[in-house]
């Protein structure tokens, strides 16, 4: 079973006092101990950043482990991937995450992984990248369009709510035909698919929404949030 959790923004990164996505993400592998791996490369493998990985995830039933592409932990990449449970990929930037994967093949082996079915996740750079497309702000201090992997069809918006230009310009570029339609997330939100259909959307935050952006407009879609209501 091919799964990915896109998430517009939220876990052990943002909401540290908040475990609901992440104890989401690691259910999924339906293991008692799941292997997850954390891949840093949109932050340039920030130290600050594996660490609060770690600190979270070393108090979780699970194995944690980190994939850094600027210090390997193995020639036989493919081999340390296909070895993990869950895929788990950070923020940072998006065109830099891209263009280093591809170069260490990286995305070729992430389809395989995602094909064996070990579960993919991520935020923010770590969501768009799941897709056809995405805006991003890698090229400095404005959003534009981005070409992604395409493990998922048409395009993504992260932090819906979080940044203040990410739903107009979203809008405007699925408006133009920049960008094909797509599936907006606020922070604090997940949509989780298998194969290539949105299973469930789910929440860390009981105001998260998720939606759909066609040229007609927004369609919000179901949330279910995780907490106690």
């Amino acid at each position: 079973m091919r799964q990915i959790i896109a998430m517009g923004g939220g876990g052990f990164s943002m909401e540290p006092d908040n475990p609901l996505l992440d104890q989401y993400i690691l259910d999924q592998a339906n293991k008692s101990q799941p292997k997850i791996c954390f891949i840093p490369t949109a932050s340039g493998d920030a130290d600050s950043y594996i660490e609060r990985f770690y600190d979270f995830f070393n108090q979780q039933e699970c194995v944690p482990s980190h994939l850094s592409l600027f210090k390997p932990p193995t020639r036989d990449l493919e081999r340390f991937v296909l070895e993990q449970d869950i895929i788990y990929v950070g923020g940072g930037n998006t065109k830099n995450l891209l263009v280093l994967w591809k170069e260490w093949g990286l995305d070729k082996i992430l389809r395989k992984a995602w094909e064996q079915g070990v579960v993919l996740a991520g935020l923010s750079a770590g969501s768009i990248c799941w897709y056809e497309e995405g805006v991003t702000d890698s090229y400095g201090d404005k959003l534009e369009p981005l070409q992604a992997l395409g493990f998922l069809k048409g395009s993504h918006c992260p932090h819906y709510d979080g940044e203040a230009e990410r739903r107009p310009a979203y809008r405007q570029f699925v408006d133009q035909g920049t960008l094909q339609e797509g599936i907006a997330a606020d922070d604090g939100a997940a949509v989780h698919y298998v194969e290539e259909d949105i299973k469930r959307i789910v929440s860390s935050r009981q105001t998260a929404k998720a939606y759909r952006v066609t040229s007609g407009g927004e369609e919000e879609l179901a949330v279910e949030y995780l907490g106690k209501k």
